[in-house]
């Protein structure tokens, strides 16, 4: 019914930058919050930043002043623009979109595979 997918993820060097992209499709109605999380080797998923379809943002401690997140209603995409990378951001970063499907009419989460980012030292 929906699809959710990631692209963008890397290797890249501290200081350096990704531009990580999220693309929804498939029989949508609408969609609400849409969102980045993140999973460390042994840790649990975090949530990194996310986005309503407002536009109201929300971030994590961690990232604030260095990722930015935008989103593109009318391509059901969002991005998310890491600056200043840290060794400490490496993990898999997950595409999160709250979404109401035309057959349900109601709004139920959505994640994508997943993609790796990996920020070296």
């Amino acid at each position: 019914q929906v699809q959710v997918v990631e692209s963008g993820g890397g290797l890249v060097q501290a200081g350096g930058s990704l531009r990580l992209s999220c693309a929804a499709s498939g029989s949508i109605f609408s969609i609400n919050a849409m969102g980045w999380y993140r999973q460390a080797p042994g840790k649990q998923r975090e949530l990194v930043a996310a986005v309503t379809s407002g536009g109201t943002t929300n971030y994590a401690d961690s990232v604030k002043g260095r990722f930015t997140i935008s989103r593109d209603n009318a391509k059901n995409t969002v991005y998310l623009q890491m600056n200043n990378l840290k060794p400490e951001d490496t993990a898999v970063y997950y595409c999160n979109a709250v979404v109401m499907t035309i057959a349900t009419m109601k709004y139920v989460n959505y994640w994508g595979k997943g993609t790796l980012v990996t920020v070296s030292s």
